[in-house]
């Protein structure tokens, strides 16, 4: 399944892409504001505010990423982290300076929830470190609500909840030669 969101209002829309064939140009009315747009099947490009066109690149997970878990608000989402500092939050259209944002409905989910910060150490090995941004409901490490300011390192497989919205975080997978 395919999801999509409207550029006019931000609301998303989910369709079966594999029901149709490589290039074909698919137009959506959007049912909240009645905006209609096109969609091109399977293909990595998309055209820019001035009318150019540039490649989409696949996510790089080499740094590491989470895994959102599914629940009412959300669907299961797998999203990539970078060097240094991550802001995690609810995804919105208005929001700028969310480098993960997680689409989901949780009201309780801020816009800047968290910060995911990684590192290296001076032997090259990744470290990783979690702070609240702040928020208004916190961020929970496993059943551990975090303190304002404080930064704690986490580990592959770590549990961090951010309101009712739910996250597993995952270190690269080791690439052997």
């Amino acid at each position: 399944m395919k999801r999509v969101f409207c550029p006019k209002c931000d609301n998303q829309l989910v369709f079966d892409e594999s029901r149709y064939p490589d290039g074909k140009v698919l137009v959506f009315v959007c049912p909240q504001c009645g905006h209609q747009f096109k969609v091109k099947v399977g293909r990595k490009v998309v055209r820019t505010d001035s009318g150019q066109e540039k490649e989409v690149k696949e996510p790089d997970f080499s740094v590491g990423y989470i895994t959102v878990i599914e629940n009412a608000f959300t669907y299961k989402q797998r999203l990539p982290l970078v060097m240094g500092d991550n802001v995690i939050g609810r995804r919105n259209r208005d929001t700028d300076g969310v480098d993960v944002p997680i689409v989901t409905s949780d009201p309780s989910m801020g816009r800047k929830h968290c910060v995911l910060h990684v590192k290296e150490d001076k032997d090259g090995k990744r470290i990783y470190m979690l702070r609240d941004f702040p928020s208004l409901t916190g961020t929970f490490l496993g059943n551990t609500l975090l303190g304002k300011k404080e930064w704690v390192r986490i580990e592959d497989g770590a549990i961090i909840t951010l309101g009712a919205t739910t996250f597993i975080f995952h270190e690269p997978e080791e690439v052997l030669p």
